[in-house]
């Protein structure tokens, strides 16, 4: 029987469970937790600032909704599995499914980031946002993953029919702490799933995956208790290292994590869904450009992948202008960005030639487009260049699980 709401009705599945008992006990001892909630590594307001007033008027505002979708059909790569059938050259390739849904192909592994194949993200089947593209690949279809990692439990990163889907297939899960809690209630088999605190690090099919600080927060029901934590990722191989930012607002942490676990072949960071009026849980893409910056030591080597944004209408700027502003970020300091249409795969050693897919479906704003600057995006064309792995590239702080 299904757990009952705090009003005495069903809930729904999809709100997941609470912590308790042994994992609850776990959760209170971490360094992380106070006060009874995790907390970020810098103060961040989670709620909508400013006057709501203004919120809504702008949200609601016509002109604006309008641009907040594409206005065309989003042209998904069509050949998504005939270019996953054969290995990865350089032994690392990214597949941007869409929003922060990632497969990383690394060093001869598989592992899936935030799969959501929902039509929403959403508890519910008949509202919420709405997906603004077809998924590349239907699951059944993408083949074994040796690892799922989630970033927190939101909905538009951790989507229960999808967990349900993949745990059939016996992969593993690594979830932030108190994660397990929703995936046991959807019936994951514990053995399954492991869970992190920050810098505690696991190992799935010889990859060392790290649970890394990010700033953000949680909750999926009304009564948000904040007992699961949030984390941006680090996933290292015999020769390769990726970093998944999950949802994060700017922190100087980010220069922390590069110096214990960087620098990375590829980043792939949330430049979506920001606002002024949630300044500190999401990142605007000159706040995405920096980051990579500091997770590669100010450098601007290795590539940088756009995620979290283009499949869901999540927040007031226009749907095009992620992809816009990290061009521009990007071009202004010799970094290099790869904006593949969702389900194109891309080796980061090769690079990726700039194709601004998203101009053609964009809609325009008042008064018309303005011509787009000419000229390739950086890095196209060419491999980026390679971060050097250096030899203290183990987690300064880890804390292995037994």
């Amino acid at each position: 029987m299904s757990p009952r709401s705090w009003r005495g009705a069903p809930r729904p599945a999809a709100f997941g469970a609470d912590p308790d008992g042994e994992r609850m006990e776990r959760i209170r001892r971490s360094p992380n937790f106070a006060d009874g909630v995790f907390v970020n590594p810098v103060a961040a307001r989670v709620a909508p600032s400013g006057s709501m007033l203004k919120f809504l008027s702008t949200y609601f505002r016509r002109e604006e909704r309008v641009r907040r979708a594409p206005a065309g059909t989003v042209p998904v790569h069509p050949t998504t599995l005939a270019d996953l059938a054969a290995p990865p050259a350089s032994g690392l390739r990214l597949t941007w499914m869409g929003h922060s849904s990632v497969l990383a192909e690394i060093d001869g592994r598989r592992v899936l980031f935030d799969p959501v194949w929902g039509q929403r993200c959403s508890p519910f089947a008949f509202v919420g946002p709405k997906r603004l593209h077809p998924v590349p690949v239907p699951l059944r279809e993408l083949g074994t993953v040796d690892a799922v990692v989630i970033s927190h439990d939101h909905y538009d990163h951790l989507d229960m029919p999808t967990v349900r889907a993949l745990a059939r297939t016996g992969t593993v899960f690594v979830v932030p702490l108190g994660v397990g809690a929703h995936l046991e209630h959807w019936s994951v088999p514990a053995e399954q799933i492991t869970e992190l605190d920050w810098h505690e690090s696991t190992r799935v099919a010889g990859l060392t995956l790290t649970a890394t600080p990010a700033r953000h927060f949680c909750g999926r029901a009304l009564r948000n208790t904040q007992h699961t934590l949030w984390a941006s990722w680090v996933v290292a191989g015999p020769e390769h290292a990726v970093f998944h930012s999950g949802d994060t607002g700017y922190f100087p942490g980010f220069r922390d994590i590069g110096a214990a676990y960087g620098p990375f072949d590829a980043t792939m960071i949330q430049i979506g869904a920001y606002s002024e009026f949630w300044p500190d849980i999401h990142m605007t893409p000159q706040e995405g450009l920096r980051a990579h910056l500091d997770l590669q030591g100010g450098r601007p080597t290795g590539v940088m992948l756009p995620i979290h944004w283009g499949t869901f209408n999540l927040a007031p700027h226009p749907w095009e202008e992620p992809a816009e502003g990290t061009v521009t970020a990007a071009g202004a300091v010799g970094a290099t960005v790869a904006m593949p249409r969702p389900g194109q795969p891309f080796e980061p050693a090769a690079g990726l030639p700039l194709d601004p897919w998203w101009r053609a479906v964009a809609a325009p704003p008042p008064g018309g487009r303005q011509a787009p600057p000419e000229g390739g995006a950086p890095g196209a064309g060419a491999g980026p260049e390679r971060p050097e792995r250096r030899d203290d590239a183990t987690p300064a702080v880890p804390q292995p699980l037994p």
